[in-house]
């Protein structure tokens, strides 16, 4: 119910915004659209659980809480159930994201790290540096097969650029500071 009245309040903000702004573009009035989507849905920053970067491909993105509906391939890199997350002990986090061309391919330029490359996570106001440790293709089936270490993981997967039914694996350490 209270959804409903904030909606209802924020609807009449809107129409009063776009009576005094008659003269301003189409783009404000979508930005004051977009705003009152992310005002009646919480969508805001504040439900952003940390960025993943590295730097070597520019790659820098927002991570969503598992249960976020964010949290989905079709829209960011994303947190897969199967994750524990860095402040549980022994923990390993898989990241999974598109490959190819287009606006949500965020893991387009993975195929170009290498061992050793460094790849930063920040959680929950906390930073994690991984060392890359392994980088491979499998066969795409649904699974990833890891050997886990007794240090904290990093695991990012996306589909191989270069063969059809494969996944690129590139399997990380935490790294000591």
């Amino acid at each position: 119910m209270l959804k409903k009245i904030i909606y209802f309040c924020l609807s009449i903000l809107l129409i009063f915004t776009f009576s005094i702004k008659i003269t301003s573009s189409t783009t404000n009035i979508k930005n004051h659209k977009d705003l009152l989507y992310n005002i009646i849905t919480n969508k805001n920053n504040t439900d952003i659980l940390g960025t993943i970067t590295i730097n070597k491909i520019h790659l820098k993105n927002n991570l969503y809480n598992i249960n976020d509906t964010r949290n989905n391939i079709e829209e960011n890199v994303t947190i897969l159930k199967e994750s524990v997350m860095p402040d549980k002990d022994n923990s390993i986090i898989f990241l999974a994201a598109h490959s190819g061309t287009g606006k949500i391919a965020y893991f387009e330029r993975l195929n170009e790290l290498k061992i050793n490359d460094i790849i930063k996570l920040k959680l929950k106001n906390k930073t994690y540096y991984y060392k890359i440790i392994e980088i491979f293709e499998k066969d795409k089936d649904g699974f990833i097969d890891i050997s886990k270490t007794k240090e904290n993981q990093l695991v990012l997967t996306t589909c191989s650029p270069s063969k059809k039914n494969k996944q690129l694996i590139i399997n990380s350490t935490e790294k000591s500071s």
